[in-house]
């Protein structure tokens, strides 16, 4: 354990994943679908971040609730990619997911899971777990769904603790756990449009409106920066004294799978190489173009992000 004491990011997924994926000729009701064999990946916010750091090339430490056979099948799968895990166990069955992809066209057809009854001492354990074993983590990574029996403002709970702990809390999920994280104050959030106009009652048409709500969030909250990703138009940096909006480059795209979790993965990398927030956003951008040009769930590739990263500029 003495070498995972030192490391600087902890991600923590709430709701972990076993992706299953297969193609078939075509989906057709009442029919008995012929798949080709399964393909099995680590899936959920947080660990697809540590996955994607480890490519960039960053040690991390991805903790999560695993219960099952399907929980002992997702960490044989990060100990076979050389991602650092811990689990927390309990009682249910860790989710899978399943991707099935038609042969004779474009159509994919994504089947998620509500993931397993999370108890109250289970999920505690999950925040107690990160500063387990002596860990000091300058960095803590929530990211993706919080799953049944674990309640809206569990993020405001982690907030806290992350504050005693003097660690900087990086969350990114959506709905009613975005609005207690951003009232619980987190050092950044990653919204995208639909996601951060939960976060305001008017309607957010442009920069303008997004500077606005920026300065509202900033004034209210302990938030130190709000990135908000724009898709293939980059993103939109706000901080106390930043208000800056950053292209994305032009790339072939072969799936959008995994972008978010890459750029999030890219502006983390960045932070803790000791890079200004904006330098760090840029990388973020970066890693997600880079993930748009993998095929598939394939993350972010190395060699391709440090390439893109010269091409992101403020606009």
């Amino acid at each position: 354990m003495g070498h995972r004491e030192q490391l600087k990011v902890v991600t923590l997924t709430m709701n972990p994943s076993v992706d299953v994926s297969s193609r078939c000729d075509q989906v057709r009701p009442e029919h008995k679908l012929r798949c080709t064999r399964p393909h099995y990946e680590p899936g959920g916010g947080g660990i697809n971040v540590s996955r994607a750091l480890h490519k960039l090339g960053r040690d991390s430490l991805a903790c999560f609730p695993s219960g099952g056979p399907s929980g002992v099948r997702l960490q044989r799968l990060l100990d076979d990619e050389g991602v650092a895990s811990e689990t927390i166990d309990i009682a249910g069955d860790t989710r899978e997911n399943l991707t099935v992809s038609e042969e004779t066209g474009d159509q994919q057809f994504r089947f998620v899971m509500p993931g397993p009854e999370v108890k109250k001492a289970e999920w505690e354990a999950c925040i107690d777990r990160i500063w387990s074993e002596g860990r000091r983590p300058e960095y803590v990574i929530a990211s993706g769904s919080l799953p049944p029996g674990v309640p809206d403002d569990f993020m405001a709970r982690l907030a806290q603790r992350a504050r005693d702990e003097r660690a900087r809390l990086i969350v990114d999920t959506s709905g009613q756990p975005l609005k207690e994280a951003v009232r619980g104050g987190v050092f950044l959030i990653k919204p995208n449009m639909r996601e951060v106009q939960s976060l305001s009652d008017k309607e957010i048409t442009g920069e303008d409106d997004l500077r606005r709500l920026g300065d509202e969030l900033l004034e209210r909250c302990s938030c130190h920066a709000i990135v908000v990703s724009l898709g293939a138009g980059g993103a939109f940096l706000m901080t106390g004294d930043i208000r800056r909006h950053f292209s994305s480059p032009t790339v072939p795209i072969r799936s959008k799978v995994g972008a978010g979790d890459s750029m999030m993965a890219g502006i983390v990398y960045g932070l803790t190489n000791g890079k200004p927030v904006e330098e760090a956003v840029r990388l973020g951008i970066a890693a997600g173009a880079a993930a748009v040009m993998t095929p598939g769930s394939e993350l972010c590739r190395r060699e391709d992000t440090f390439r893109l990263y010269e091409q992101v500029e403020a606009v």
